[in-house]
């Protein structure tokens, strides 16, 4: 009974309360004629996006993330996506680009959330109409074992841009990991620091290792299937876009990449059909006036998954 009530204690997963519902459900917008950037600039639209493209304005998007239902049967509250074969999924991706391609600017870039079953239908689709500069794979510490089948326990991210002209923030994206065998020339460090017990930022690679999937008790957990982590999207963001930029997403889910955004200083604008999930992203952009903290980004660094107190010990 103790251990049930301190587990309920230390749970921090973002929930509704219907007056919560109501009062954040009125903040959102749908679109049913062509609007102008100043009316959906920082709102969230409650709308299917393949309705709703056709109301965007034109050529405003800095950095679009599209994190879809993947190609598997899944239920998202009051919608359920349905598994189709390859070729089909590939029609829909194929479809849904065809109405994201007149709101990008020349330079946008462009990140294209999959697992390895919809990889193969988002890599044919997007290299029709991108230059497809790399797959990320995400691990995400997290699935059920098979006996029969290797654990599924990663995510593709395709990173995609609408010309050469794109912009790459490199320094922002460095990673901060600790020293393992720190080694000196002419008794300095090479290439490392020797504050916060040794430490070496790194370039990023297209592996991910150091995130982990929200769960219970990190205060950006909601009640969505398929929620990705805060940290993770700061990754794109600040890596592909500028402060005053324009992000948008499609399929908003429960708001991360527009809390992300508005946490680092960007433009930005989601659609998302469900309208719980729609009211919680309001819920949580309404936060981040009282908290606007990135779990394992902190002063400008990203840090290896659950070292950041080892790295600062005072």
């Amino acid at each position: 009974m103790r251990e049930t009530i301190s587990i309920k204690s230390r749970n921090k997963t973002i929930r509704l309360n219907k007056d919560e519902q109501k009062s954040f459900s009125v903040r959102l917008i749908s679109l049913t004629q062509k609007s102008s950037l100043k009316q959906i600039t920082n709102k969230t639209i409650h709308q299917d996006i393949f309705e709703a493209a056709d109301f965007l304005p034109k050529k405003f998007v800095d950095l679009l993330i599209i994190d879809p239902p993947y190609n598997l049967t899944k239920s998202f509250n009051t919608n359920t996506f349905k598994r189709k074969n390859i070729n089909e999924y590939s029609e829909w991706i194929d479809k849904l680009i065809n109405k994201m391609l007149p709101t990008l600017k020349p330079n946008a870039t462009v990140y294209f959330c999959s697992d390895w079953y919809s990889s193969t239908s988002a890599h044919l689709v997007l290299s029709k109409y991108f230059k497809v500069r790399n797959r990320i794979t995400w691990e995400r510490d997290k699935g059920r074992g098979s006996k029969l089948n290797w654990k599924n326990n990663s995510e593709d991210i395709w990173f995609c841009t609408a010309s050469d002209d794109y912009t790459f923030n490199l320094d922002e994206v460095k990673l901060k990991r600790k020293v393992i065998a720190p080694y000196k020339h002419n008794g300095k460090p090479k290439d490392w620091y020797e504050q916060d017990g040794g430490y070496r930022l790194t370039h990023p690679s297209n592996i991910w290792n150091d995130i982990s999937i929200p769960f219970w008790s990190m205060p950006e957990n909601t009640e969505h299937p398929t929620q990705k982590p805060e940290k993770l999207i700061a990754k794109l963001i600040l890596a592909s876009s500028n402060e005053g930029d324009f992000v948008f997403d499609p399929f908003l889910g429960s708001g991360t990449s527009s809390v992300v955004a508005k946490k680092l200083n960007r433009k930005y604008c989601g659609v998302e059909i469900d309208q719980k999930f729609a009211a919680i992203t309001e819920k949580r952009l309404h936060a981040v006036k009282n908290n606007s903290k990135i779990q394992g980004y902190h002063d400008g660094v990203f840090y290896e998954r659950n070292s950041y107190s080892l790295l600062n010990k005072s």
